[in-house]
């Protein structure tokens, strides 16, 4: 039975991705709700049977105070029947109808709706572009991504468990009272006035007062997981008191901003204590008046004191649901800053995959300045033949990483354009054309995960004995062998940690260089490949670098120039320009900037800037 309930909705399930989603709340809700269309059709019904089936209850309770006048006996055979009938339907319907009603909130909505969000909102999120993840705190965004789906599920169950019942208990209860005597309807209808304005008071500060706590939270973790994330700075400068003092403020936001929201509730619970009262005394004094003038029997004013007695258990629980039901949206609104953002580096209509033949490079007049005025590229042109191998070196900020980036598509050029085997990067799918490009970065971060798993990113589908080879190539299986995780999984088994903290940096490296050698992409890049190799294991490798450059068209980026000195070709950049293009006996004997660094160089690293200028 639950699992009839639980798979009416497949939260996996295909559906028309947008680069573009709704920005506005209710649309952005009612996208994702598409598959629960019908689901929330029965759940809205069936709030209504079970507002129903308890207003019922009142008035046979009212109902069997009244009969219970009579002689039990004549009672009993006038009304026996009706009176088991009734507890058949109380001992055997009711529970029936109920359980439907919260198998369908319970096991159908809640577990499927929030994951639905969440699957959906995660898989939007993947698909930004790298620019998009380096203007925010990848902290704040999972968070986002955390506490949005269980917030819109939230609002979900409110409409169905609360709203839409406590409307049709309401009305109903109106119906009951004037079928008893209309003028008990009056007071009630001018307690749900008051009680209307209550809730439109804190509905309209409920839910900007809980998207700017949400935020606040956000913050927190932002900041929080950024601490976490370079533990290794904050212990090494000895920082621990200036990350407190940056976490304390937005945690003290946090609690100012809850201190607000909760302010509002506190109001909120004193001023319907009293209207509740009011209504007590209201509609039960009233009934009370009527049955002493007899015009109200006892069975009335057994109702009518069940009903508001009702209503004033409800009204806090109906009350709490609203604002909760505004707080969630509130959430949930905080949450689409980050999951409603279009994507704007996306695959043109009708992309088709790179066809890669040989590898030809060409760049056209390619410009890129990350919207600033100075830094990235400036018209720079060139072209690097199938199977050449190409040296990139400069000073920082020169625009060697741009141009690598832009070749990546990690970003789409301001103007120009960059043809791979005369196809424009911008007219192929971006997937095509990274799975034919592999890349060694300075930064060899690792995947918290497996070194098995991390190597096959190069190549899923390959083979055990593959991956050994690739590992071996690039002297990293001895030492894969000897590790050991805290769990005490060993070998290729072993967890590596967060960005592979768990490893050196020369280990790290050589399990990115076995990743890449997997991969086996006809284009390669390698940006500062051999940084955190020390000298023994760098002259270990480089023949693996040079074999892993055999038969593919090459960019290298290296301060260590011994690294590039055989290359095809050298470029030299400086402010974005390529100022130099040459071989490396050809840079030398110009006597240009290239002869400066290599004459300058200590341990065979390009000089310092300030070394350079003097």
């Amino acid at each position: 039975m639950f699992r009839f309930f639980e798979n009416l909705v497949d939260p996996y399930g295909p559906y028309p991705e947008k680069d573009t989603p709704p920005t506005k709340l209710f649309p952005f809700l009612m996208d994702y709700a598409q598959p629960f269309k019908r689901v929330f059709v029965y759940a809205g019904l069936m709030s209504v049977v079970v507002a129903a089936i308890e207003i019922a209850l009142i008035w046979a309770m009212g109902w069997v105070v009244d009969i219970l006048a009579g002689d039990p006996a004549e009672v009993w055979e006038a009304y026996g029947g009706w009176l088991i009938a009734l507890a058949v339907f109380i001992l055997f319907i009711r529970p029936a109808l109920q359980a439907l009603d919260v198998l369908i909130l319970n096991n159908t909505i809640l577990p499927n709706f929030g994951t639905l969000i969440r699957w959906r909102a995660h898989r939007h999120v993947l698909n930004q572009s790298v620019g998009w993840f380096e203007n925010d705190f990848a902290g704040r965004i999972a968070n986002r991504i955390m506490q949005t789906p269980p917030a819109a599920g939230e609002a979900v169950f409110q409409v169905f468990d609360a709203i839409s019942f406590s409307i049709a208990y309401v009305i109903g209860a109106l119906i009951l009272l004037g079928q008893a005597d209309p003028r008990l309807a009056i007071p009630l209808v001018g307690w749900l006035f008051l009680y209307g304005m209550l809730v439109a008071w804190t509905v309209k500060r409920v839910g900007p007062a809980s998207q700017a706590a949400s935020d606040a939270r956000s913050e927190v973790t932002g900041r929080v997981v950024d601490s976490y994330t370079n533990i290794h700075s904050v212990k090494m400068f000895a920082h621990n008191t200036q990350e407190l003092d940056y976490a304390k403020e937005a945690i003290e936001k946090t609690r100012t901003t809850f201190q607000y929201e909760m302010r509002l509730f506190t109001i909120m619970d004193v001023v319907l204590v009293t209207l509740n009262g009011l209504l007590i005394v209201a509609v039960v004094g009233w009934a009370f008046y009527l049955w002493m003038q007899g015009q109200a029997s006892v069975g009335v004013v057994a109702a009518a004191t069940a009903l508001t007695l009702r209503l004033n258990a409800m009204t806090g629980w109906i009350m709490w649901a609203l604002t909760s039901f505004f707080r969630q949206l509130g959430v949930v609104s905080e949450g689409m800053e980050t999951i409603a953002q279009p994507i704007t580096l996306v695959d043109k209509p009708g992309a088709k995959p790179l066809q890669l033949q040989a590898g030809k490079i060409e760049i056209q007049s390619l410009t890129h300045h990350y919207g600033r005025d100075g830094g990235g590229l400036d018209k720079i042109s060139l072209t690097i033949a199938p199977g050449e191998k190409v040296g990139l070196v400069g000073r920082s900020g020169a625009g060697k990483s741009t141009l690598v980036k832009l070749l990546l598509r990690f970003y789409d050029a301001e103007s120009g354009r960059i043809l791979i085997d005369g196809q424009d990067i911008t007219d192929v799918t971006q997937d095509s054309l990274r799975l034919a490009i592999g890349m060694v970065q300075q930064d060899s971060s690792l995947l918290h995960r497996s070194v098995r798993e991390n190597i096959l990113y190069g190549r899923p589908d390959a083979t055990e004995a593959e991956v050994i080879a690739a590992t071996k190539q690039a002297q990293a299986h001895e030492f894969i062998l000897d590790l050991q995780d805290p769990q005490g999984r060993r070998g290729y088994e072993a967890q590596v940690g967060e960005r592979g903290v768990k490893l050196s940096g020369g280990q790290r490296q050589r399990v990115t260089l076995a990743r890449v050698i997997l991969k086996n992409a006809p284009i390669l890049l390698l940006d500062e490949a051999t940084s955190a190799l020390d000298s023994e294991v760098e002259a270990a490798i480089q023949d693996t670098l040079y074999g892993m450059m055999e038969g593919k068209t090459v960019i290298a980026i290296a301060h260590r120039l011994s690294t590039i000195a055989h290359m095809d070709r050298i470029l030299v950049m400086d402010q974005g320009k390529i100022v130099e293009d040459g071989t490396h006996d050809a840079l030398l004997a110009q006597g240009g900037l290239y002869a400066g660094f290599w004459a300058r160089q200590s341990g065979g690293f390009i000089a310092t800037e300030t070394e350079a200028a003097e």
